[in-house]
């Protein structure tokens, strides 16, 4: 990698955003692909994103902007995939070049649809990257925050050191603090998870429950997402750090968390359906909910996840959401 490395970021929402502009902080052209052409023709003449995060400003002679995906991969050596998971296989689609010979890093925090998978699971297996060019990009960190400039954290894993050392150079700057990790499927797995049990807090915060019920739910939470990817990948793993840790109680906590306030919607009794037409915004929890719980029934040894069950009775079988928080909070220490 002595070469300059040209970065492009796919995705059109806050995330996507918020990436964007950290790396520009660093780099003098990025190259952004977004499939809304009259967004890009706003942020053209604007120099601001007309849907998300409105107050980030940029040069705009420092940006690639096209909405032809084949321009963004044929132009960068390193793809950062900020598109919903809901989504990403639909955009991959459009795709007439090879992908196989691209750094590949994920800051998606959910689960492909299509096949069931973690994204860089999903990039291995689909387009044959090879897991030493597939990264993830995880938190604690929300894409509003990193727009006002407040102190925020980034955790890069990669099987390769040096290629998340790189990335980790590119994003990091006087409010963004990087590390990096090599626990690349556990920590893409955490980032999956830990929208879940924010979902979970903001049913019962919707539900009526307080701060006090809500640290023990946490605190089950971290123990069950222990559980959980362990069973996945075992290796040694502190769950306590930020990268497990510290992004489960930002997102379980934080009023800008999408999916808490789904949660929140859920737990006041909207349907799904009214809660996602509210929120105009995608909840990566719900799609993770019912791959996690599938995935989990499948494994040979069975891995003990009360609240993901729970959720997924509220979601997807359409019980009660008092009574299963009620049975929940019964078996919870």
């Amino acid at each position: 990698m002595k070469k300059q490395m040209r970065f492009a970021v796919l995705g059109g929402g806050s995330w996507a955003t918020a990436l964007v502009k950290m790396l520009t902080k660093n780099l003098s052209k990025v190259t952004w692909y977004m499939r809304n052409s009259e967004a890009i023709e706003f942020i053209k003449t604007n120099r601001h994103n007309p849907n998300y995060l409105t107050s980030v400003e940029f040069r705009v002679s420092q940006l690639n902007l096209t909405d032809q995906i084949d321009v963004a991969v044929k132009t960068a050596d390193v793809l950062i995939f900020a598109i919903p998971s809901a989504f990403l296989e639909s955009e991959l689609q459009k795709l007439s070049i090879p992908l196989k010979d691209k750094i590949i890093f994920s800051a998606i925090k959910g689960i492909v649809p299509e096949t069931g998978k973690i994204v860089g699971e999903h990039f291995h297996d689909k387009y044959d990257i090879p897991f030493k060019n597939i990264g993830v990009i995880t938190g604690p960190c929300h894409a509003e925050e990193v727009a006002l400039d407040r102190l925020s954290y980034l955790t890069i894993a990669c099987a390769d050191k040096d290629k998340a050392k790189l990335v980790a150079s590119v994003l990091k700057s006087e409010s963004i603090k990087t590390k990096i990790s090599d626990d690349i499927i556990g920590t893409e797995y955490a980032a999956m998870l830990k929208n879940i049990y924010a979902l979970a807090a903001g049913i019962a915060h919707g539900l009526g429950y307080g701060d006090n019920f809500q640290s023990v739910l946490m605190s089950n939470a971290i123990r069950e997402m222990k559980r959980y990817i362990k069973r996945v990948h075992k290796m040694k793993r502190n769950i306590n750090n930020s990268a497990y840790l510290g992004d489960l109680l930002v997102t379980g906590y934080s009023t800008f968390s999408r999916n808490r306030m789904f949660g929140n919607m859920i737990g006041k009794g909207y349907t799904v359906k009214s809660a996602m037409m509210e929120m105009n915004m995608v909840a990566e929890g719900y799609y993770a909910t019912k791959s996690a719980y599938e995935q989990k029934n499948a494994f040979k040894s069975k891995v003990r996840t009360p609240i993901i069950d729970t959720v997924y009775r509220i979601l997807y079988e359409k019980e009660s959401a008092r009574k299963n928080f009620k049975a929940l909070a019964d078996r919870m220490d």
